[in-house]
């Protein structure tokens, strides 16, 4: 693979010096390119070869990022903001398009953003609530766009529904013998099945409202500025599809709030943490800035709960299915994880009357 050959078809000015390895992302291979302009003074890109075993439809995809993003400019723009900092700039092909399609592969490039970092992992709580305020920054800027116009990168992705029913099936079928290892399990999620369904209902019934959702709203999805350690933009828009703001919502918290690591065997050390929770309320409804509905805000707890059950559902089914989906580092890693969600869960509702009371009390 010629890097050097791939960034020329793009247009970039200037004389490449150099593209290495950059990110730990698990899905798309990701470089540095550094380019030497006309003065001498370098400029960096990030060039991405978008895993089109992942997503099967990567024009579909790039179509969505070039309308997002390019929606966001201008709304940016007219907030008095710094578009070409402040959301991701596609570079476009010397022959046209987002992409390049290079020997049965498909390429990006981006402008680096530049004096930010991305974390990892919650190392002070204003670190969460800066990733709450662009999150929520981000849905306001997208509240006037068509959601319905944009493609399903991944089809039914938080259908929990859906996720519940492909669950039966594995047990039903128990190819690897692993249906006895999970009674305790399959039974705490019997248990919510009703519940687990209710954005889905509320959605069709027209009573929540589609919106554009990033989906996969981690911290490490936001830069934040080397200097005032401000969430500046919001990254990794592969899965922006439509959905519901109370999915990015949950999604945040099953992530960031939880006192232990996604995959802790150790289940008294999970729990959520009631004080990162206020942050992320706080700085979420910031960012929102009353674009969201009543009733969203109503829900936001429950949108930690469900997307936090959806996540241990998926990695339950994936333990059931051989491990397939999943990366996993040991024997019964996913079932682990499983167990991890369902705790957390469990640890939601043990706490429930205080989750509403810090939504009631920022709403």
């Amino acid at each position: 693979m010629d890097i050097k050959k791939i960034i020329e078809k793009f247009d970039i000015a200037g004389r490449y010096l150099e593209g290495i390895p950059y990110g730990n992302g698990h899905i798309n291979d990701t470089y540095c390119i550094s380019m030497e302009e006309r003065r001498g003074e370098r400029r960096r890109y990030i060039l991405q070869k978008i895993n089109h075993h992942v997503f099967r439809e990567p024009d579909k995809l790039m179509e969505n990022i070039q309308n997002v993003t390019s929606y966001l400019k201008e709304m940016i723009r007219k907030n008095g903001g710094d578009p070409e900092r402040e959301t991701l700039q596609v570079i476009p092909g010397k022959s046209g398009g987002s992409y390049l399609l290079e020997d049965g592969e498909y390429w990006r490039v981006y402008k680096f953003i530049e004096d930010s970092i991305s974390l990892e992992k919650v190392e002070k709580p204003e670190d969460f609530y800066e990733s709450a305020v662009a999150f929520g920054r981000f849905q306001r800027l997208l509240s006037g766009f068509d959601a319905s116009s944009l493609h399903e990168t991944i089809p039914d992705f938080h259908n929990t529904k859906d996720r519940i029913k492909k669950l039966h099936k594995a047990v039903q079928e128990d190819r690897y013998h692993r249906v006895q290892d999970v009674a305790k399990e399959l039974a705490f999620i019997k248990e919510r099945e009703d519940e687990a369904g209710l954005l889905v209902d509320l959605l069709e019934k027209g009573e929540l409202p589609l919106r554009v959702t990033h989906n996969d709203t981690k911290l490490n999805n936001v830069m934040l500025d080397n200097k005032t350690g401000k969430g500046i933009c919001v990254i990794d828009l592969d899965t922006v599809m439509p959905g519901l703001a109370l999915y990015d919502f949950g999604d945040s918290i099953r992530f960031g709030a939880n006192t232990g690591a996604e995959d802790e065997q150790d289940l008294s050390k999970v729990s959520c943490d009631l004080n990162l929770f206020e942050w992320f309320v706080k700085g979420y409804l910031e960012g929102c800035a009353n674009s969201l509905t009543t009733k969203e805000v109503e829900l936001l707890p429950t949108g930690a709960k469900i997307m936090t059950l959806e996540c241990g559902i998926r990695f339950l089914m994936d333990y059931l299915e051989g491990d397939v989906y999943f990366k996993i580092h040991r024997e019964g890693h996913n079932l682990d994880r499983a167990r991890t969600q369902l705790k957390l869960v469990r640890d939601m509702e043990v706490h429930w009357n205080q989750l509403v009371e810090i939504v009631n009390k920022y709403k």
